[in-house]
């Protein structure tokens, strides 16, 4: 920017168009931010329908397969920079409207930020439905992650303290689908081993006739 802070005051913007209408800052902030994440989901939905977009949604998953298949991934990883730097762009232009100033310190932090809401999303929502319904997931899981730390500044804790429950939070969010996996292993193994302790057919031990009459009590 060429300086530390860019005062927006007196310029025109769509927060300042909507103000024109009647509309609070505030509200005007909601609808635009609401029809913008309408509008970024449809089109990175349609995108990564496309041939291009699945190569670069398959580079991120397994880059070797996709280039034993003959797809250049430096070219695929450099469009999905271009694809997260574009974004990173519009979202700061849209904080900068909405608060009515650009700060150099205004993104520190913001890459936390995201991967928390990634997280909380995956984590609250699941994976169901599709791609469509994993991009909406992330969407809220940014909402609920605005709201916890909107409740804990309700309840007295200093701003400064924000960073040390972002890091518990991205820690609770990353521990609860290994948790998840881990019961679900369990239980899986279970029957396993039950069978492993059942008498073969035809065992006359003590320990398999043991097994059986209790079965047939139960």
């Amino acid at each position: 920017m060429g300086k530390a802070n860019t005062p927006l005051l007196g310029a025109d913007t769509m927060i300042t168009w909507l103000v024109n209408f009647g509309i609070t800052t505030t509200t005007s902030s909601l609808i635009l931010g609401c029809v913008f994440a309408a509008a970024i989901i449809m089109l990175m939905y349609w995108f990564f329908g496309t041939e291009l977009g699945s190569a670069v949604r398959a580079t991120g998953c397994n880059e070797r397969m996709v280039r034993a298949l003959g797809v250049n991934t430096d070219n695929m990883q450099i469009l999905g920079l271009m694809l997260s730097n574009g974004l990173v762009a519009l979202s700061g232009a849209m904080v900068a409207q909405s608060q009515g100033y650009a700060d150099v310190g205004m993104g520190t932090g913001t890459i936390v930020i995201g991967l928390a809401s990634i997280i909380i999303g995956e984590v609250v929502f699941g994976k169901h439905f599709g791609f469509w319904y994993t991009l909406i997931s992330v969407v809220f899981g940014s909402i609920i992650y605005r709201i916890i730390i909107a409740i804990v500044l309700q309840l007295g804790l200093k701003s400064t303290d924000l960073k040390l429950l972002t890091a518990l939070i991205v820690a609770a969010s990353l521990s609860v689908p290994v948790i998840r996996e881990n019961i679900g292993h369990r239980n899986r193994m279970m029957p396993d081993e039950r069978l492993k302790d059942a008498p073969v057919a035809g065992d006359t031990s003590d320990e398999g006739a043991a097994v059986i009459s209790g079965r047939e009590k139960n």
